[in-house]
């Protein structure tokens, strides 16, 4: 399977659309991964820079606006109100999140599994619509553009362009970025 998918991109005959209509599904699923392949089909030339680069947009956009709007729609389900309304922490947690929401809300992009929780609970406490997608954007735009540079940059390399082995690049560089995720997750978690 991975041969067929390497001469399917290696033929260009690949339409952009699948690529990016695959980019921005594979957002919903992994984030990181999305971007490091959208970055790497860019630098294989097989993907042009902006549709590579509005793949992942759209896809992180639309699936963290999803999340907004599940919290929000579970407002308007009594059990759930009461549920959380009822949970020890969940006071706490509103207040601190509300303290300092834009800066929550761009800190909650960087660090993996608070994204849910946190885009969530934006919805459920009604933040505004403008005030969410403005640090969530932003955000993205800041982490998407610097991973997608790096990733793009170093696919660019002549060693790394002649050789056979170009595929290794995605799983590498997502595991550093996992590596990164992981010290942000327990550096931004040690001050709760």
């Amino acid at each position: 399977m991975l041969e067929t998918l390497q001469s399917m991109l290696a033929d260009r005959t690949t339409s952009v659309t699948w690529l990016l209509i695959g980019i921005i599904l594979l957002s919903y699923l992994l984030e990181d991964l999305a971007i490091v392949t959208a970055a790497v089909l860019a630098s294989q030339g097989n993907m042009p820079i902006a549709w590579a680069l509005l793949g992942i947009f759209i896809g992180i956009a639309t699936g963290d606006l999803a999340l907004y709007g599940l919290g929000r729609s579970g407002r308007r389900l009594r059990c759930v109100r009461l549920r959380l309304l009822k949970m020890p922490y969940f006071h706490m947690a509103k207040q601190r999140f509300e303290t300092r929401l834009f800066l929550n809300l761009f800190i909650i992009r960087f660090v993996p599994g608070l994204r849910t929780v946190g885009f969530t609970l934006s919805g459920f406490i009604a933040l505004p619509v403008g005030l969410f997608l403005s640090a969530v954007i932003t955000a993205t735009a800041l982490w998407s553009s610097l991973v997608f540079s790096i990733i793009y940059t170093f696919g660019q390399q002549t060693w790394l362009v002649a050789t056979q082995y170009q595929w290794l690049l995605i799983p590498v560089a997502l595991f550093g970025l996992l590596s990164v995720n992981r010290l942000i997750k327990k550096t931004y978690l040690k001050g709760y």
